[in-house]
């Protein structure tokens, strides 16, 4: 089992930032790859970040690449999704997942088992 908390979730001007950040307890969270992922009012989820348990590979939806980097801190069991240069189609619920079926690609949701309850970005224009 893997639990998981989202926060940093605000209402931002366009153009601004924000970073989100994901904790984790209960597995070994050092050794599973994480995901971000966001839904918009009356819009399926979609994918937006995903790093591996190392933190040597990421990927990036190409809504969000050069504006939103992903990380993690594997001592404060802990990823963080960084937003740069906010757009308001970047509003949506944000949620961060733990994968654990490696043999789908990081960007499909269903390759993702445990998820958090999300947190909420706004970004007015």
């Amino acid at each position: 089992q893997v639990q998981l908390v989202e926060s940093g979730g605000a209402l931002v001007q366009a153009g601004g930032s924000l970073r989100l950040s994901c904790a984790a307890s209960g597995r070994t969270f050092s050794s599973v790859d994480m995901g971000w992922f966001r839904q918009a009012p009356g819009k399926e989820r979609e994918f937006v970040a995903a790093i591996s348990w190392s933190g040597g590979s990421t990927y990036f939806a190409d809504s969000v690449k050069g504006r939103f980097t992903i990380s993690r801190d594997n001592a404060k069991n802990t990823v963080y999704l960084q937003m740069n240069s906010l757009k308001p189609e970047d509003t949506a619920n944000y949620y961060c997942a733990a994968r654990d079926r490696i043999e789908l690609r990081p960007i499909q949701s269903d390759s993702y088992r445990y998820w958090g309850q999300g947190t909420q970005v706004t970004v007015s224009s």
